[in-house]
């Protein structure tokens, strides 16, 4: 009989989904139709650096608008293979993305991708694609992707409507406020051994905080907040707006009087 195990069971099978950061990067987009431009959207979205490759005569609305407004390079004609290898000082192509109605065509040019060791993905031909594009929710800094894997792009949409109908109201909102923190926090303590502190208080903080909470923080709520850090302590947010410039209280004896558990130790 196998021993049990207390780790988890591995499920092969599936993508690893990461975040991938794209910023001032370029991307080839070949193609100028309704799939290209939810494609070109997306990329802006991640601030990456859009070329697309289409004759003029096959750019949809949508294209020709970010073609229009200077939103995306555009390369009037159809691809050629020596797009995929810019001349220096040019940056090299990181990404492609094929969406044109040419299935011979996309096949040549994903495999051209390949020798080159360009992540490509091929519109609708999953065996023909580095990565896949899944359903996502966007909130601010808040993004949820739902991947079927190739499978069942409706069903990933149908599911991502799902999570997202039973998200918080200003669930992004308060994630930006939770980054402004943080970002306030490395200021204080900026040292790469304080990096198991910082993150064991923050967690401290996201657990006191509801959502609620996080979105009514201002800057001089965050301040304050601070400097209950060196102590790892976190007040009620009752506490914590009691503070500073709005009331006169003493900050120092206020924290040195909390013990932790939302209520104020009384000494002897």
């Amino acid at each position: 009989m196998a021993e049990t195990t207390k780790f988890p069971e591995v499920q092969g099978g599936g993508s690893l989904l990461i975040a991938w950061q794209i910023k001032g990067k370029r991307v080839l987009v070949v193609g100028g139709g309704e799939v290209a431009a939810g494609r070109i959207l997306n990329l802006l979205n991640a601030d990456a650096l859009v070329t697309v490759i289409c004759p003029s005569a096959g750019l949809n609305p949508e294209v020709a608008y970010r073609v229009a407004n200077g939103q995306v390079t555009h390369i009037d004609r159809k691809f050629q293979p020596s797009d995929l290898s810019p001349l220096p000082p040019a940056d090299p192509i990181a990404m492609v993305l094929v969406a044109v109605d040419d299935p011979a065509a996309s096949t040549a040019i994903w495999q051209l991708c390949k020798t080159l060791s360009i992540p490509a993905n091929i519109a609708d031909v999953p065996p023909e694609c580095d990565f896949y594009f899944g359903s996502v929710h966007r909130d601010g800094p808040l993004q949820i992707m739902v991947s079927t894997n190739g499978k069942g792009p409706r069903l990933a949409s149908t599911i991502r409507k799902f999570i997202a109908e039973a998200l918080p109201p200003d669930a992004g909102r308060a994630i930006e406020k939770v980054g402004r923190l943080r970002a306030k926090l490395r200021q204080v303590a900026p040292a790469v051994e304080d990096g198991p502190k910082r993150m064991g208080w923050m967690t401290r903080v996201s657990d006191a905080y509801s959502w609620e909470d996080m979105c009514e923080l201002d800057e001089e709520d965050m301040d304050n907040l601070l400097k209950w850090y060196a102590s790892g302590k976190v007040p009620e947010l009752e506490v914590l707006k009691g503070m500073g410039s709005r009331s006169g209280v003493d900050v120092d004896g206020l924290i040195e009087g909390f013990d932790g558990s939302f209520g104020f130790s009384v000494g002897a």
